[in-house]
């Protein structure tokens, strides 16, 4: 855990990659393009926590249709910035077999979590998967899969805000900013 100064340090330097007013929009236009997409088929909708919770808490009353909610803890980097090994600390309790599950997500970096999640979804016997990321990060290495509805395509850089921390610190902040480079 840091130290507020260290938080506050932290910010300082880094550079503002989404502006808030951005952020908002891009929460909305995702909203939209899944209402258009599943809003006639009461899906499962799996917040990942943590990192998801603001875009889910933003983007659950824009979803003005039925759905079930439920979520998973999972993850591959803690308070660390790098990806390692696969923790499951939560599954989902909704019963997925046979239904559609949206899965939302604060940002695809590598994949592997978002892959490893499908893969449990579908061994579930859900009969459609989809996810949402709030951020799509750009990478030269292909992924195991591309989300299907994307908020915005970011720098692969250390991103933090709007629910993606850096060592515990700075989901709060409404827009998004990355560790300064070099």
């Amino acid at each position: 855990m840091m130290t507020r100064q260290q938080s506050l340090d932290i910010l300082g330097k880094a550079d503002l990659i989404c502006p808030a007013g951005d952020v908002n929009a891009a929460v909305v236009r995702v909203a939209s393009e899944i209402t258009a997409e599943l809003s006639q088929l009461h899906p499962v909708l799996l917040s990942v926590m943590g990192g998801a919770v603001v875009f889910t808490g933003q983007l659950l009353p824009l979803l003005d249709f039925p759905l079930d909610f439920d979520y998973v803890h999972v993850s591959r980097y803690g308070h660390y910035q790098r990806g390692g090994a696969l923790e499951w600390k939560v599954r989902p309790r909704e019963c997925l077999k046979n239904r559609t599950v949206l899965v939302v997500d604060d940002v695809l970096d590598e994949g592997e979590t978002m892959a490893a999640i499908r893969q449990y979804v579908m061994e579930a016997g859900a009969s459609r998967f989809y996810c949402a990321v709030f951020a799509d990060k750009q990478k030269k290495q292909p992924k195991p899969l591309q989300a299907d509805f994307i908020g915005l395509q970011l720098p692969d850089r250390y991103i933090f805000g709007f629910g993606m921390d850096i060592q515990g610190a700075w989901r709060n902040l409404p827009a998004i900013y990355a560790v300064k480079e070099g």
